[in-house]
């Protein structure tokens, strides 16, 4: 395999004025299989083409199992070099003193010019580096069928809320699940919070930013809550209880399904699944009632703790630059499905077309001032009341019942309760 040149790399060696002796690092992380095992798979080629030597421990299923092996480690007095984590993770962990500064490298290399702004203070908590950004998901996509919606009468993918249900109806209607869905927490609620921020994105930063009891309780949460109803039990079929995640995404690339809401990790799953963008699937802003641009930020990110080992030191310097260099960016992305953390770097070549909308679209967010991040992937408000929310949307769409007024008041005291 050709060996890959990273200038961050170079400019460590240069600084050192030696070359590597041996840099090691272990990292933990949660990217155990499919699309994500071969994205990370790209990083251990990478370091140990640049001289070092690649250790992992994967831990498959929730961020929660991740943390719990973390928590562990550390209490052992043996905490990984480097590990998967991000949003107030990264903070609370740092507040431990227990992280590794990486300004150094950062300043060197040009970090803060290049790394999309609404990162920074996620990846600096207290104005250190203490983490490196490996990419940026969009939360807010609506994957559509071009064969269902031409079958339906559909024109194009809907812009607005009123729009998407109008398109649903017809899809209904010729006997096509609208929107594909498989129900559990995190997907569950990656559904309501782009809802949420659809129909009110100032609702939106109020209750899943800042964490507002009052917003949760709010006759417009309320109101996102009956459109999310309306979804779950007229658009969403029975078969999405226990269905898997490239059965989800498949339906609309068979022509199963109209509509699909969710983070472009989709792209991977439909490649994998042999469908093509464009003739099997297209992709669009998920609709927003509010007329601008808008995008929803998730972001995977490695977190380097503190090392007494010479190597695992320099593995750390190591592995941050190669994180942060154009090539990995590139690499990494084109195989998750996801965008560069770099803002730099060109996507006109070997990416997705939805990638490259991405792309446009962060920028555009940007300007508009409507970039935020994602409540539902654990980028804004502590992990507690994230889990409550999480909690109580899923238990809204299992209990057919239950009343939109109901669960704003149970999401509300369910937070309020953490605090």
């Amino acid at each position: 395999m050709k060996a890959v040149s990273c200038t961050g790399i170079i400019t460590f060696a240069l600084l050192t004025g030696t070359a590597f002796a041996e840099p090691k690092t272990l990292m933990l992380h949660q990217w155990a299989t499919g699309s994500d095992a071969a994205a990370i798979a790209k990083l251990g080629e990478m370091f140990e083409e640049a001289g070092g030597t690649w250790e992992q421990t994967a831990i498959a299923g929730h961020t929660a199992n991740t943390l719990a092996k973390l928590r562990a480690d550390v209490i052992s007095g043996n905490a990984p070099a480097a590990v998967q984590l991000k949003g107030p993770e990264i903070a609370e962990w740092n507040e431990t003193g227990m992280t590794a500064n990486l300004d150094d490298l950062a300043a060197e290399e040009g970090w803060e010019d290049t790394v999309a702004p609404e990162l920074l203070p996620v990846m600096k908590p207290e104005g250190s580096w203490v983490a490196a950004p490996m990419n940026i998901h969009r939360i807010n996509w609506l994957w559509g069928s071009p064969a269902v919606m031409e079958e339906a009468g559909v024109a194009e993918m809907p812009k607005t809320w009123a729009e998407f249900n109008e398109a649903c109806d017809k899809v209904v209607a010729i006997g096509k699940i609208c929107l594909s869905h498989s129900t559990a927490d995190w997907t569950d609620s990656t559904v309501f919070e782009v809802v949420v921020y659809g129909m009110d994105i100032d609702l939106y930063r109020q209750a899943f930013v800042e964490g507002d009891v009052d917003a949760l309780r709010s006759d417009g949460m309320i109101a996102a809550l009956e459109q999310f109803r309306k979804m779950t039990s007229e658009y969403m079929d029975p078969g999405m209880v226990g269905r898997d995640w490239d059965t989800m995404s498949h339906l609309v690339g068979n022509g199963e399904a109209a509509f699909h809401i969710m983070g472009d990790w989709t792209i991977g799953l439909l490649t994998a699944g042999g469908f093509e963008q464009g003739t099997d699937y297209v992709c669009a802003q998920a609709p927003t009632d509010w007329g601008q641009p808008g995008f929803i930020l998730n972001a995977d990110s490695v977190v380097f703790f503190q090392q007494n080992d010479p190597d695992y030191v320099e593995g750390q310097q190591l592995l941050a630059s190669t994180i942060l260099s154009p090539e990995f960016q590139t690499i990494f992305n084109q195989a998750k499905g996801s965008i560069p953390a770099r803002l730099d770097v060109d996507l006109s070549e070997g990416f997705n077309p939805c990638q490259q909308i991405a792309q446009a679209d962060l920028q555009a967010s940007i300007d508009a001032g409507t970039l935020v991040r994602s409540m539902a992937h654990n980028m804004t408000i502590p992990q507690a009341q994230r889990g409550a929310i999480m909690d109580m949307v899923t238990e809204f769409v299992s209990v057919a019942d239950m009343s939109a007024e109901e669960a704003a008041n149970a999401m509300a005291d369910a937070v309020e309760a953490q605090m």
